[in-house]
Order: structure tokens, then sequence, then C-alpha cells
């Protein structure tokens, strides 16, 4: 299983707009295009309040890579990030790391 963390860096004010898309839209998206929602997380504590961190995961590289095309390919999608950008743009900036678990990690 390989895992992906993302971090995204609202502009301000912008928070409440990505976590109504995301539950919204984009998680059934990444569901219905086989990228795994494993969860997601506002900060309580911590830099910045003003990110949404979400991992999801994938079988293999070539999965990922062939889910997140079809996830960008998606009909739907082109409107629903314009809807969601109807008050600005949303994301400042986007981290993300590719995480292979251990041995001795509950999740594998």
């Amino acid at each position: 299983m390989l895992y992906e963390l993302r971090v995204y860096e609202c502009n301000p004010g912008m928070l409440p707009a990505i976590v109504k898309r995301f539950g919204d839209h984009t998680v059934a998206l990444f569901e219905k295009h086989g990228i795994k929602n494993i969860g997601y997380w506002t900060t309580e504590v911590g830099e910045s309040n003003q990110e949404l961190t979400y991992m999801v995961a994938f079988e293999d590289a070539g999965q990922r890579q062939e889910a997140w095309a079809n996830f960008r390919a998606d009909p739907d999608w082109p409107g629903i990030v314009e809807e969601s950008h109807r008050n600005g743009i949303i994301v400042k900036n986007v981290r993300n790391q590719l995480l292979t678990p251990t041995s001795y990690s509950p999740l594998q």
C-alpha cells in the first residue's frame, strides 16, 4: 500500500470553502476513481490554522498515477472547482509526501 499525505495551505479565510468542497464533492470523486480516503484533518494547534491535511491510499505507484489522472479528467471536476472558487482562489500552496509503511506500522 502506498499512502499520500497532502496539505492544502489555504488563502486567508478560505479554509471553510475547501472543507465544504471536500465534504460535498471531492471525497466521493476520490472513491469513484479508486483513491482510498484514509482521513481528513484541520489544524487545531500548530503552525497554521488555515490548512486542510489529508491522507489517501493506493495499491501502488501505477494505480496512484491512473487514479489521479482519472480524477482530474472527471467531467464533473471543472464545474466543482469553478463553483468553489466563486469567492476567490482557495488554495495558496499544496505539499505532498508519498509514504510507505514500515513493517511495524498498523496501517499496511
